[in-house]
This record gives C-alpha cells, sequence and structure tokens, in this order.
C-alpha cells in the first residue's frame, strides 16, 4: 500500500473510532460529576480556609471561584435535592465567611479577584434577589472601573473568563448598559492593543497569553505560543458572555464571531486521543495530556451545540472523545483529577502533568470539569 493510500487508511479507521465513541448516559454524567466534586468537599470541608502552598491565600481568590462557578453548574443540573442543598449551603458558606467580597477589597482592579462575583450573583438569583447584599462589595468594586477613562487592566487573557459577566450581570440587573460598554472597551483594548498589536491573532484565530508571547516570541519549533488554558479562558469568557448579555448589544455579534472563530481553530488541534496539548500549535513542547483546556474547549463546544451556534456534526464526536478520554484517563477512583496543570501562563508551567501529579491548586481544574460535564448534560440524546 502506497504511503498515501495508508494515510487515507488511517485517517478513515481514525473517524470511524472516533464516531462509534458514545457519549455517557446522563446518570453516568452524574455520577462522574458527584464524584469529583465529593473528593474536592470532603477535602475542604470548611470553605472559608486559607490555601497554602507556596504562601498562604484567601479562598476567595480566582482557583477557588472557578471552582464554584463550577458547581453553580453541576447544581442546576442536580437531580437529588438533598445534593442541590448541599451545594448551595457550600456556596453559601463561601460568601458568609468572605462576607461576599473579594480578594483585595473593593478597590481591587484585578479581574481575578473579581472571579468571586460571578457566584456571588447565581447565589443572589438563587434566592429570588432578595438578599441585595450579596452584590454589594463586587458592585461597589466594579463601579470604581466605570467611574475612571482607565480601559487598560485586562493584560491576560485569562483575565476576561474573570470578570466579563460580572459586567454583563451587573449591567442586566441594574438596567445599566454602561457596564456592558465599559466591558467592550476592556475587551478589545486586550483583543487589540495589549502586547505590540492586540493579544489576538485574527490569522490564526488563536490568542497569546498575554505580551510576553507576542511575535518574535515563539516556540520550540517556531510556531507562536498559544496556551491550550489560555485559550481555554477566553473560551469560557465568550460562552458565559453571550449566555447573558442581550442579543442587541451592538457588540453581540463580535463576541459571536470570536466565539465561533476560536471553536474552529482548537477543533483543529485536539491530539487523537481527544485532548489538547498545553501548548497548541507545539505539540513536542511539554506535549502530554492536560485536562483543563480540553474541559473548557469541551464547555464551549456542548454550548454551542445547545445553543444552535455550532454544527452539531462536526463538534459532538469532538466532545465525546474529549469527554471520554478524561474520565478514563485522568478521575481516579477516589475523585482526584490527574493530568491537570498547575497555575501559570504558559507550557512550561506547573510541569510535570500527569496522572498522579498535583497541581498547586486542585480547585480551578475541577471547576473546568463541572462546566463541561453540566453543559454536555444538558445536550438533547
Amino acid at each position: 500500500m502506497s504511503v498515501k493510500l495508508f494515510f487515507i487508511a488511517a485517517v478513515l479507521v481514525s473517524s470511524l473510532q472516533i464516531q462509534a465513541q458514545q457519549l455517557p448516559s446522563k446518570k453516568e454524567l452524574l455520577t462522574t460529576m458527584r464524584l469529583t466534586n465529593q473528593y474536592f468537599m470532603d477535602k475542604w470541608p470548611d470553605a472559608g480556609k486559607t490555601i497554602i502552598t507556596n504562601k498562604e491565600r484567601p479562598s476567595s481568590i480566582w482557583t477557588r471561584g472557578v471552582y464554584y462557578e463550577g458547581l453553580m453548574a453541576l447544581h442546576s443540573i442536580e437531580t437529588q435535592k438533598k445534593k442541590k442543598k448541599e451545594y448551595v449551603d457550600y456556596a453559601m458558606q463561601w460568601g458568609q465567611k468572605h462576607k461576599w467580597s473579594m480578594n483585595g477589597g473593593i478597590k481591587t482592579r484585578n479581574a481575578d479577584n473579581h472571579c468571586a462575583g460571578q457566584t456571588y450573583y447565581d447565589l443572589y438569583v438563587l434566592h429570588k434577589r432578595k438578599t441585595p447584599y450579596m452584590l454589594d462589595s463586587i458592585k461597589a468594586s466594579i463601579d470604581l472601573m466605570l467611574a475612571g477613562d482607565k480601559i487598560d487592566d485586562w493584560s491576560w487573557i485569562d483575565a476576561l473568563q474573570m470578570a466579563m459577566p460580572v459586567f454583563v450581570y451587573l449591567g442586566n440587573e441594574f438596567k445599566n448598559p454602561a457596564y456592558h460598554n465599559r466591558m467592550y472597551e476592556m475587551y478589545a483594548y486586550t483583543k487589540y492593543k495589549h502586547g505590540t498589536n492586540g493579544l489576538y491573532n485574527p490569522a490564526d484565530k488563536l490568542w497569546w497569553r498575554d505580551k510576553d508571547f507576542d511575535p518574535p516570541y515563539t516556540e520550540p519549533n517556531g510556531e507562536d505560543c498559544y496556551w491550550s488554558r489560555g485559550n481555554g479562558w477566553i473560551v469560557a469568557a465568550l460562552v458565559r458572555t453571550l449566555d447573558a448579555l442581550p442579543k442587541t448589544d451592538p457588540h453581540y455579534q463580535e463576541y459571536l464571531q470570536d466565539f465561533k472563530d476560536l471553536c474552529e481553530a482548537t477543533a483543529k488541534v485536539q491530539r487523537p486521543d481527544g485532548l489538547w496539548n498545553v501548548s497548541l500549535h507545539d505539540p513536542n513542547h511539554y506535549g502530554g495530556k492536560e485536562i483543563t483546556g480540553t474541559a473548557l474547549f469541551i464547555y464551549g463546544y456542548a454550548y454551542g451545540i445547545n445553543k444552535g451556534i455550532l454544527d452539531r456534526n462536526t463538534y459532538l464526536p469532538l466532545i465525546t472523545k474529549a469527554w471520554n478520554a478524561i474520565v478514563t484517563d485522568a478521575v481516579h477512583a477516589n475523585g482526584f483529577l490527574g493530568y491537570v496543570q498547575g497555575t501559570g501562563k504558559e507550557p512550561k508551567d506547573g510541569q510535570p502533568v500527569t496522572y498522579t501529579s498535583k497541581p498547586d491548586f486542585e480547585d480551578y481544574g475541577l471547576g473546568c470539569l463541572l462546566l463541561a460535564g453540566s453543559e454536555i448534560y444538558k445536550m438533547k440524546r
């Protein structure tokens, strides 16, 4: 057989294998999410306990904020009343112990610190908007950002996931488009102006993590450095923004197109095993399995299908293969998650990433998984 024919045959076999895979049942999805979440809740019964790694940090930081995003997503699809109450009680404990404020206080402009506001808002809505004190601190902090002309705070792409949804929620809640307008100004500054000519590369439809990775910086293979989880944060930011932003917003279509383009670009570089490498365009630079970027891409693809934004026939096989790979390769019997890259901003950070390696923080990886699983759960079978 010629090399060309062999390649075509291999591609066909791979395609058939992907199509042959099945998504787990809703019951199986819940079992996985309950298992991994229970592992974390058992390990951290006190939601206000400080986190100690290389230093001591309050548990209101972004890593925990992302976990609670995932927990609230799990709560939204949980079928057992007892578990739903446990999740809400755990999130309420977190908010109460931090007095519904953020790391850095009201004067903070750091998007990481604003991440907690997403869960505060979810709980506020869950309590039928009868607990306005839950929003007092986050609103006061964002209001300070609206008061001046400074729009360059989001100098790293992770910031978009941490803060953009908060601006959307506040704009909706208080019927004030100024929140939405300022959010776009800051988004556009990140996209078009930070670094050399913005952190978005329209040629590849992917994002550089921050100015340190703008050209002429390259990966060892000469390609641009596109960090998997960083681009995953953008996917999540756009999902949560599109889900809440009125379609009449003047910038809705730009967010929507950026979301479609990013999904298309990441779909092209999925690994044969269903996961994604930490470096999207250099599979040999700390290549290997990693589930946080993978989970965030799943989250985006599933949302896109659910909302009729993405083609089901194109993206469902990618979701199926990716989720099954996570469950098979990363979920331990006790609920611990392997193959989670530690905090950082590029492929070399948090290495080595293995089945048994523990990241410096165990919370955000679980949050990503719960977001992905909950969105798959909503898919029509």
